[in-house]
Parts: structure tokens; sequence; C-alpha cells
């Protein structure tokens, strides 16, 4: 019997992949080519997108032939509607709208950050864990109910990601292979913890404000000598971290779960990693994580995604295959674990 098999395109940042996934999850390829500004810069939306334009038929030709199908073997076509930047969203969009209409396949639009908790999930076995969604644009503590992906506690203002972003702009870090994993990198040589603001307001952070102190500070301190950039870097690691924890482990008291799955780029740090383990094991459950082949955005976990919802009947008119800078993760009906879950209930039943 043949496998349902999706093409998938992910491009709501500065990665632009392309992937292709069977629905038992078998990845069959999953290529991306990363947009890399000059130290202390950031990526714009109409760079990303030139960067973007000129990657994705050369992403989509490997893709197809690591796979080792044609066009024909595709059920469908899958894209990132949402949340990203504006420019680099829509180049997935117009791409996957005309390869639809020349191979004649359906298409299903997905929440990106819906796909990063199925591809988490799907990779590491995780049944229902309390989800931390942490990455350049996002922050969210996730946990499914009732048909959707709720959301428990978030951001008020900027991403976790974009706080280590802006503070790798500060000290000039590079930008390759990210300024993040460079920072992870620094902040490993750190010895001397500087106090930073730690702002938890219930369940939701704030990063903004945390941001503008370490700016200020690694301005006079390492004018001073009083500290080095690799103790502003493990001292910004430790705080941020120690505020992902325990808004993560307050979820998992109110959803009654024992199990964690880190997902999102942020979610490749082995420091966050290890902080969260610990915590999971103090209190008798599991995490689960991923490295940076699937937690980074990918093709594979939105043509995995998509699939999942085009096995169940989901399927977008071309007419609607648009794009949104803002699409929330509650947004979405996860119809797939919504039918897993009464399937499963009826064989209880029946078995009884």
């Amino acid at each position: 019997m043949k496998k349902m098999i999706a093409l998938g395109f992910e491009g709501s940042a500065n990665k632009i992949g392309v992937g292709v996934v069977t629905l038992d999850g078998n990845i069959l390829s999953n290529p991306r080519h990363t947009y890399i500004t000059p130290p202390g810069h950031g990526f714009l939306p109409r760079e990303t997108a030139q960067h973007h334009l000129h990657h994705i038929l050369p992403l989509v030709k490997s893709a197809l032939e690591t796979a080792k199908i044609t066009p024909k073997d595709i059920d469908c076509l899958c894209y990132t509607k949402g949340p990203g930047m504006g420019a680099p969203l829509q180049v997935s969009a117009v791409a996957v709208r005309v390869l639809s209409q020349i191979w004649n396949k359906p298409i299903v639009a997905v929440n990106h950050c819906v796909a990063h908790i199925e591809m988490g999930r799907v990779v590491t076995g995780a049944d229902d864990p309390v989800v931390l969604y942490v990455s350049g644009g996002n922050t969210q503590v996730i946990a499914y109910s009732e048909g959707r992906y709720r959301i428990f506690g978030e951001t008020i203002d900027i991403a976790v990601g974009n706080c280590l972003d802006r503070f790798a702009r500060v000290l000039t870090l590079s930008n390759d292979p990210s300024p993040g994993y460079n920072i992870e990198q620094l902040a490993k040589k750190g010895k001397l913890f500087i106090e930073l603001p730690y702002v938890v307001k219930g369940m939701d952070v704030s990063f903004s404000g945390i941001l503008s102190y370490i700016e200020s500070t690694a301005e006079e301190k390492l004018k001073s000598n009083e500290c080095t950039p690799a103790d502003l870097c493990y001292s910004l690691q430790e705080t941020l971290f120690a505020m992902l924890v325990e808004i993560t482990e307050r979820a998992m008291a109110h959803c009654d779960k024992k199990d964690v799955l880190i997902v999102g780029g942020v979610g490749c740090n082995e420091r966050l990693q290890e902080m969260m383990r610990i915590m999971c094991t103090e209190r008798g459950g599991r995490l689960f994580a991923t490295d940076d082949r699937y937690c980074i955005d990918n093709g594979a976990m939105i043509a995995y995604t998509g699939l999942l919802a085009w096995a169940h009947g989901v399927s977008t008119p071309l007419e609607e295959v648009t794009f949104t800078q803002r699409f929330r993760t509650d947004e979405v009906h996860a119809i797939w674990r919504e039918k897993a879950l009464t399937n499963g209930k009826e064989l209880m039943e029946e078995d009884v």
C-alpha cells in the first residue's frame, strides 16, 4: 500500500526549507538554507525574501532528488501560512500556489507554531506533554486540550530568541550559524554571575526590560573590566532560562502533566535542556528535546503537520492560500489529535 507523502515549505523567518515526509513521520529529505547577515546586524524582511526567492527552487529540486520521488508521488503541498515576517512568508505562499497548479496537487496551510509541536512529538515520541515553544519570534507554554493547543503562558513583549539575538548584536557576535548558538558557546566560559531583572508575571514573561538593562550594564561593566562578555552571556542565559523553567513547571502543575517537550530554535540550547531536565526529574517526569535538525525551522515539520491535517480531510482552497504575520497557536483545530484520542477511547470501551 502506497504511503501518503507531502512536500512542505517553511520560510517564515531567515531560513527557507523544503521537506518531504510520509504520514508515519518518516523524513525522506529536509534541505534548508539560512540567510546570514554580518555581525551586529539583524535580517530585514525585503532582503530575507530575496534570499528565499534565490534558494527555493534549488531546494525543491534537492528535496525531490534526495527523497527519490517525483511530483507524481506527492499527495499534497503544505506551506507556512504564519506567523512570521510578511515578505519571507509570501515567497512560500506564491511558490506553493504555482506548483499546485502545475502539478495539480491540493494545498494545506499550516500554522508554524503547531508544526514545531508536531515535529517534536513525532521525532521524540512524546505523547501528551506540556510544550515550551521558544524561538526568535515566539515564546509560549502550551498544552493540548479539547481539540486545540492552548496557550497557558507567553511573552508579553519580545521573544526569548529575539532577546538573545539582539544582545549578540551588542557584543558583535557572528550570526553564523546563529547568534543564539554563539551566545551559548560564550556562556560556557562565564564564571561571574551578574544579577539581572527577573520578570515573571503570573504565567507570562517579559524580556524587553532585561535586554535594556543588560545592554546598558554591558557598556559600563566591560569598559571598567568588571566582567567579561562571557560573564554577561552566562548571566543572561541563566536568568532567562530560569524564568522559562518556572512558568513551564507551573503549567505542568495546572495541567497535571509530568513530561515537557521543548521546541523551537532556542530549544537546541543545551543549558536550557539541562535546567528543564533537572526540574522534570524532580517532578518524576521526562524531558523531550531535539537537536538542530528539527528544532530549527525546517520544511519537514510543515510537510508532516499539513499531511496530518490532509489525512483527516483538511485542505486549503487556492483562493485562500495566503499568509499572515499573526496566527495564534490556539486558532488551529488540531483535528488529528481529536480523532486519535476519540479512536483510542472507543478501543478502550470495546476492550471493557
